[in-house]
């Protein structure tokens, strides 16, 4: 499994949240029908020329996960990457899962579930 592919995958998906944290900056970029491309080991998410993209170096994203967090009220549902020492690099959060109301939407649960079945809920690269 090529982690380009699932990155690809994942920018197919309307109102998904690409975040890359660390303990002193949050870097947020929307998702949707951005460009992708790989040069070597450089995936890059996004154009040089736009306003906001991302370098995401391959060959230090060891580990990938599709983890449900439920929480008070919600559950949010992303697909978390992660470097040889489980420190997450970057995590990719589906948004808008649920109406005005608290409802879970099941259009797009079923979108993260055919996702995690094609790629299995456990990803190593």
């Amino acid at each position: 499994m090529l982690l380009l592919d699932i990155l690809s995958d994942l920018l197919k998906i309307e109102d998904v949240l690409f975040i890359i944290k660390n303990g002193a900056a949050v870097s947020e970029i929307q998702g949707h029908s951005l460009e992708i491309k790989q040069k070597e080991k450089w995936i890059t998410v996004g154009s040089n020329d736009g306003p906001a993209h991302m370098h995401i170096n391959s060959e230090l994203i060891q580990t990938g996960e599709f983890i449900e967090e439920k929480k008070l009220i919600r559950t949010s549902f992303s697909v978390q990457f992660f470097d040889q020492n489980k420190e997450r690099i970057l995590g990719v959060f589906f948004t808008k899962m649920y109406d005005v109301s608290d409802n879970l939407n099941f259009d797009r649960k079923k979108i993260y579930e055919k996702l995690c079945e094609k790629y299995g809920s456990k990803l190593k690269f």
